[in-house]
């Protein structure tokens, strides 16, 4: 029996170190690794209406492994050796009504 097995992907996550002159936040990069994360490209159909509704191209949905506790709204990741963005809201299943290891995806869209 063939067992489903997810990649790792890095997140950036924003830390705020401090602020600047005029009070506004300053933020540094944080990288974080997420092991176990499916990635399947985004149907064609899906592609299409998620065009239509934010202009926005979706290229990748990746499946997000249960107990991650991760804000991946409007986040960057990186996997395949490039850049992606989040975007939209992430979307989560009950955890224990989800079968296998994730209850939660994410839609991303190529960013240089």
């Amino acid at each position: 029996m063939t067992h489903i097995k997810g990649i790792t992907v890095i997140l950036i996550d924003k830390i705020q170190t401090g602020t600047d002159p005029f009070g506004h936040p300053t933020y540094k990069d944080a990288e974080v690794q997420v092991d176990n994360v499916l990635v399947a490209p985004t149907t064609a159909a899906d592609a299409v209406s998620v065009l239509d509704l934010t202009g926005r191209k979706a290229i990748y949905t990746l499946a997000i492994p249960k107990g991650d506790t991760h804000d991946w709204e409007d986040k960057e990741v990186r996997f395949f050796n490039q850049r992606w963005r989040v975007f939209g809201i992430p979307l989560e299943g009950i955890e224990a009504n989800t079968p296998l290891d994730w209850n939660k995806k994410v839609t991303v869209e190529r960013y240089a």
